[in-house]
């Protein structure tokens, strides 16, 4: 099964991001496009980074009705990323909509992954803010059995959950994770964290690393650190 480190590249235009890239003179990182940079460039920004040779992440947690996901998937999917989700919380119907509108007419498409909970949520904001009274790790099984009904490829999840969900639902079914900070870094805004190393423990298939990396001093040499932690 292919692991990796995937870098969030979590900045506001083009030409920070692109310049960020630069610093990787050896390397061509898997990146992540999230909201922030995809809504400020369209994308524009997802054919400059996969022109320079880059996988790509493309993180945008579509949440609508089936037909919506559907048609926004098969727009998505002609964008040639290499991953893609949305949110579990949209019930199996609208994910396997999103399966249908992501798979191109030759069959293949990208991986399609599910958002569980988001690693800044934690069980007292579920419980008072979503009334949801379950404990947290069985919601994001449920979720992750959802998905793997559904056909997904996997789900994003933290790592402190990786293992259980591929307990869950065998261990082909892919644990994307965030939450992922070296051991002497700040946490954040993130509440349920590990490091790379333990994140490999715990099942992570791939890790999502941001300002641990894109603050560093020096990005490439975060980025070796955090393979060599993750990869071994």
């Amino acid at each position: 099964m292919a692991t990796d480190v995937i870098i969030a590249c979590d900045f506001p235009n083009a030409g920070e991001t692109l310049a960020f890239l630069d610093r990787f003179a050896e390397e061509k990182p898997f990146v992540k496009i999230g909201m922030e940079l995809f809504y400020a460039e369209g994308p524009a920004i997802v054919r400059a980074i996969k022109a320079r040779g880059h996988k790509i992440f493309l993180d945008l947690k579509l949440h609508d009705i089936p037909n919506t996901v559907e048609k926004a998937m098969a727009s998505l999917s002609a964008l040639d990323v290499d991953m893609v989700n949305l949110h579990a919380a949209g019930t199996r119907a609208m994910m396997e909509a999103a399966l249908r509108g992501l798979t191109r007419p030759d069959g293949t498409r990208p991986l399609l992954l599910a958002v569980t909970q988001l690693t800044s949520t934690d069980e007292a904001a579920m419980r008072e803010e979503l009334l949801i009274d379950r404990p947290l790790d069985k919601v994001v099984l449920s979720y992750a059995r959802n998905a793997a009904a559904a056909g997904l490829d996997g789900v994003v999840c933290s790592p402190l959950e990786a293992g259980k969900v591929h307990k869950a639902c065998g261990p082909a079914f892919l644990t994307v994770t965030p939450g992922v900070r070296f051991a002497d870094g700040d946490k954040g805004d993130q509440k349920r964290v590990t490091t790379p190393a333990r994140a490999r423990e715990l099942g992570s298939d791939y890790i999502v690393v941001g300002r641990p990396i894109t603050k560093a001093e020096d990005p490439a040499a975060a980025y070796r650190r955090c393979v060599r932690d993750f990869l071994g």
